[in-house]
């Protein structure tokens, strides 16, 4: 089996201006660079057979590139933060490449994503983090703007867990052209 996701990858240059943010929230649990991507969509356990479908699948995808840019931050769980992020702003170009991953997974049999797709870049998860001190951190934080950038590719990504952060593979690459 393979845990894997599609994504795209942050260059350093935006990714040397989130780490500064990395800092003074009780509970998180900061994820290195190395980990900063803008999931388009997470498919989860595959056997290696569907991995071999989806990679056939999501390289006959074949959009423009994408212009990308960070605007503020936020974080998921409603009462009980889960993870803090930084916002990126959702274009229909986007939008419409994390469709078409949705798409291919749906072609190959996976169910359909459940949430709705909101572009972020992940930048810790939480535990324990008072939903107060994670309001104060995006407030601290919510000028943050970065680029914008241009995307020329994705990847379909498996992650590895152990203990310490997730370790993260580019399995296959697909250019946006």
């Amino acid at each position: 089996m393979l845990r894997l996701f599609a994504a795209l990858p942050v260059p350093e240059d935006v990714a040397d201006m989130l780490v500064p943010l990395q800092k003074n929230l009780a509970g998180a649990s900061w994820r290195p660079v190395a980990n900063f991507h803008v999931t388009l969509r997470f498919f989860g356990n595959v056997s290696r057979d569907l991995a071999v479908d989806l990679d056939e699948e999501i390289a006959g995808i074949a959009p423009p590139p994408i212009q990308l840019a960070i605007d503020g931050v936020g974080w998921f769980g409603r009462r009980e933060p889960r993870s803090v992020w930084a916002r990126v702003l959702a274009t229909d170009s986007l939008t419409t490449l994390a469709g078409a991953c949705e798409r291919a997974a749906r072609r190959v049999g996976l169910p359909a994503e459940r949430r709705r797709f909101i572009p972020h870049i992940t930048l810790a998860y939480c535990h324990g983090t008072l939903l107060d001190e994670a309001m104060a951190w995006t407030e601290r934080h919510q000028g943050l703007a970065a680029g914008p950038w241009t995307a020329d590719r994705f990847h379909l990504y498996s992650s590895h867990l152990g203990r310490g952060p997730s370790v993260y593979t580019a399995e296959a690459d697909y250019p946006l052209a």
